[in-house]
């Protein structure tokens, strides 16, 4: 498929497949790109993901980018899922290690420069992975942020070059809850200690009541993503 074939074929399948379940899109996504990809980052939402892609599709492969700097909870969370299910997720590092990078940049270049931390840590290193795939799925929903407010089910990344696919973008928190209590999927213990929105452990901080869920998340600065869904 070229690039215009792809944005025709995304056009009809966004509209045909804003209703479908989680399973029935997965589904279609595998068998259209089997070269494809889920971003796993450890939150309840990417957990749901994890648990449905062992039951449709387990071969697909599962990646994590390692920024070095996520909450012992975070990786307490990935070996967890690991052993449940026998698989391995793929670890994608920066160039960098933090050393290196607080070599070349000083120390706290989350703090002095958010953008510029994450695009070493994370935006560099998803970049270079997802040139090995056709599409990727994400956990994204709708509701998380005004930012997302307008994701389709199945769009075209024009910042990676791949396709997209979004199996959760019309599910609220509430789906996602319900999903993880009745299917016992394991998750991130600081979603029970008011962190609904979890990344790097420097950048998040518990969410108070009544915040926006993505508000523990670059708190102090006007950073609301990390630049992988922008």
């Amino acid at each position: 498929m070229n690039l215009l074939e792809k944005e025709k074929w995304i056009e009809v399948q966004a509209v045909e497949l804003e209703h479908a379940s989680v399973e029935e899109l997965i589904r279609v996504a595998v068998q259209t790109f089997p070269n494809l990809t889920f971003a796993c980052s450890f939150g309840a939402e990417d957990v749901v993901l994890v648990d449905i892609l062992q039951k449709v599709s387990p071969s697909t492969d599962i990646f994590y980018l390692d920024t070095d700097f996520h909450f012992k909870e975070t990786y307490e969370t990935k070996d967890r899922l690991e052993s449940k299910y026998g698989i391995e997720f793929v670890r994608v590092s920066p160039k960098l290690t933090p050393e290196e990078q607080a070599a070349l940049h000083g120390d706290g270049l989350w703090k002095n420069d958010p953008n510029g931390c994450c695009n070493i840590r994370k935006v560099e290193p998803l970049t270079r992975i997802l040139s090995q795939y056709d599409a990727w799925i994400t956990g994204i929903r709708r509701d998380q942020a005004p930012t997302r407010a307008n994701t389709k089910k199945v769009e075209y990344d024009h910042k990676f070059g791949l396709v997209k696919f979004n199996p959760l973008a019309d599910w609220t928190s509430d789906d996602v809850w319900n999903y993880i209590r009745k299917n016992q999927v394991f998750y991130n213990p600081l979603h029970d200690l008011n962190y609904p929105s979890i990344g790097c452990e420097h950048c998040t901080r518990p969410v108070q009541p009544g915040e926006d869920p993505r508000a523990g998340r670059w708190a102090g600065s006007d950073k609301t993503e990390c630049g992988l869904h922008q």
